[in-house]
């Protein structure tokens, strides 16, 4: 199959976005959008180091993929709305196989009505996925981690470390309670797009998404927003059969494993029953874990209140380029 023919394998004929005016088939794609704010994300995945066949099948990593992208746009507290995707394609990896990784997006772009409006394809020696994803958010409304202030709750949707619990079940087979769960969990995480959404009404709100283990997005929102937050070990949330992991991955999983693609945040103190409000309309599960300080000085900390003390946590989750 050439480069054509594979493009006409994989694109839309018809598009749910009423802004859009030309998708695939020209040189470019053209929208318009005249009364929202534009958001765009971009996320590269490279064969055995984001991901590898033996815990991936070629469909969960298309949908992850998009899943990590979108979940950029909901911790910016925008929609999506459209996708572009290039790829990088050894020798190694059938276009059958290929193919499987754009039914994944599909199937999750099915889900949040994003368009696939273009990308590249190339021939190179490590199969290499580059998404690119464009979203609205209501003008002004776009969230930042630089909106934390002194006083604000911090917040973090669903359960912490299931990702890499799910990555352990697939690489230590054995008989585990909610298996499937937890496998899901890592290989179809499902963005908070609603509930972010159901925040548009707040003043200000900090938000960031776990990719990167929750030490890491605390310590951003930190040093962005020039304040300290402290995470109370005890409300940080897990799920009910997470106790059957080895206590030192636990605590591990649920502070640095990233990948869970929850959202965390911060507001005032004020404006938290507002949080949880949205949270019970779309069904989102969410816990106070913390508070933020500041304390003026130039350099932030997050801090781990754990045994009637508190200590600085360290930023030990996947960090890019190290």
């Amino acid at each position: 199959m050439d480069e054509f023919s594979f493009i006409d394998s994989i694109k839309q004929y018809t598009y749910k976005q009423p802004t859009l005016k030309k998708g695939i088939g020209d040189d470019a794609a053209v929208f318009r959008q005249p009364s929202e704010d534009i958001v765009t994300a971009v996320d590269t995945f490279v064969e055995d180091v984001h991901f590898t066949r033996k815990t991936m099948d070629p469909f969960h990593v298309g949908y992850r993929a998009l899943a990590a992208n979108i979940s950029d746009l909901a911790a910016m507290g925008a929609s999506p709305a459209f996708y572009l995707v290039s790829v990088v394609i050894p020798k190694t990896w059938r276009i059958e196989e290929v193919e499987q990784i754009f039914f994944g997006m599909k199937d999750l772009a099915g889900i949040y009505k994003l368009d696939l409006i273009g990308g590249d394809t190339v021939s190179g020696k490590e199969l290499t996925v580059s998404v690119t994803v464009i979203g609205y958010v209501d003008r002004n409304k776009a969230r930042y981690r630089s909106q934390a202030e002194d006083g604000d709750v911090v917040f973090v949707t669903g359960t912490l470390g299931d990702s890499q619990a799910g990555l352990y079940i697939l690489t230590h087979p054995d008989n585990y309670m909610d298996e499937r769960y937890y496998i899901r969990k890592h290989q179809k995480p499902a963005p908070r797009v609603a509930f972010a959404k159901g925040l548009n009404d707040l003043p200000r709100v900090a938000l960031n998404d776990i990719s990167d283990g929750i030490a890491n997005e605390a310590a951003e929102i930190a040093a962005t927003s020039h304040v300290d937050i402290t995470l109370d070990a005890g409300a940080l949330p897990v799920s009910a059969s997470f106790d059957q992991f080895p206590e030192k991955l636990q605590r591990y999983w649920k502070l640095f494993g990233g990948e869970d693609f929850e959202i965390m945040g911060t507001v005032a103190k004020e404006d938290w029953p507002k949080v949880k409000r949205a949270a019970e309309q779309t069904k989102t599960p969410i816990a106070k874990i913390g508070d933020v300080q500041y304390i003026g000085r130039e350099v932030n900390q997050v801090y781990l209140h754990e045994n009637n003390q508190s200590q600085p946590l360290q930023k030990k989750g996947y960090i890019h380029m190290k």
